[in-house]
């Protein structure tokens, strides 16, 4: 029986691509269902996370065109991670599996069919994983390497090179929604649901109009999150600092008393202004750090819904 595979794709402000994105995803999913890889039920979606643009009209205009195409409206807009969580949460009752990608065709789709082959092998997530940074300036690729050291490093186990372009099963669909946190991070989710995993290496496009939705600002919002929603080292990290100044002050205390009893306290001046500089430094991080953590349980205890939706355009 031929699987219906649905396309999860999250807009916000996509106006200057949507046309052709749908376009090269339309020819690929007619192929595929030409070639009996899928059912004529499978779809494109595409989540309209409040954009301020024409992105729903378009949308809508799709939909009217070709009943391929569906599309969730947002209430407002909820960023990028909570767009896709609804995208797929809707699509998972109506499809036997789920492909996410950007709107912007970075993501190579030509591989949407090794995808395809891999849950018909019987597995369960496929990551789609980037086989090189080339095209990346040095300072993208440093940081980008980085990003996912440091993240595993603090215990967010993520897959190396792998962005949210994945295929999910409904069985992992369903085993995603048991996650009820508001503050998401689904790199750090989704290997956490278990089942049957592999792997899919492409290479990333250039994106061929619009902006990017992720400068380094925003790169470095979504890497604190996902810190911070996954995992406690940092805290950890600083009572084994605060057991460390505590160590250094008795040592320092010990010279201090030393350098009074030889009669030469004022040698001690820079030696104290440095400590007094640091530590409180070092106090303002640790008040910061436990802050970011007290305000995501504060956003986790109201359970506020993820995201609303205001329409849903779909044809059975």
């Amino acid at each position: 029986m031929k699987k219906i595979i649905y396309l999860v794709i999250p807009c916000y402000n996509e106006e200057a691509v949507l046309y052709e994105t749908s376009k090269q995803l339309e020819i690929k999913m007619s192929k595929l269902m030409e070639n009996n890889k899928i059912s004529n039920k499978s779809k494109i979606v595409f989540i309209n996370d409040g954009s301020k643009d024409s992105t729903w009209n378009i949308i809508t205009d799709l939909h009217n065109k070709s009943k391929i195409f569906s599309g969730i409206n947002l209430s407002k807009n909820r960023g990028h991670q909570n767009a896709l969580v609804a995208g797929l949460m809707t699509v998972r009752k109506y499809c036997d599996a789920a492909i996410s990608l950007d709107a912007d065709l970075q993501d190579d789709i030509s591989v949407i069919d090794e995808f395809i082959d891999k849950f018909i092998e019987g597995y369960d997530i496929v990551y789609g994983v980037r086989n090189s940074r080339k095209k990346d300036t040095y300072f993208k690729r440093l940081t980008a390497q980085g990003f996912y050291k440091f993240m595993n490093k603090m215990g967010a186990n993520i897959v190396y090179n792998h962005a949210d372009y994945r295929l999910m099963s409904k069985r992992a669909l369903d085993g995603l929604k048991e996650f009820k946190e508001v503050n998401l991070f689904l790199r750090g989710i989704i290997p956490m649901i278990g089942y049957k995993t592999d792997i899919v290496e492409y290479e990333r496009h250039e994106r061929f109009a619009g902006e990017s939705k992720y400068p380094f600002k925003k790169m470095m919002s979504f890497a604190i999150d996902g810190i911070t929603s996954l995992s406690i080292k940092p805290i950890r990290f600083i009572t084994g600092l605060g057991f460390t100044i505590f160590a250094i002050s008795i040592i320092m205390l010990l010279y201090f008393l030393n350098t009074y009893f030889r009669g030469k306290a004022i040698e001690g001046w820079t030696t104290i202004v440095i400590s007094m500089w640091s530590i409180g430094g070092l106090q303002l991080l640790a008040i910061g750090i436990i802050g970011e953590y007290i305000g995501k349980i504060y956003m986790e205890v109201k359970s506020r819904p993820r995201f609303i939706i205001e329409e849903f355009l779909n044809e059975k």
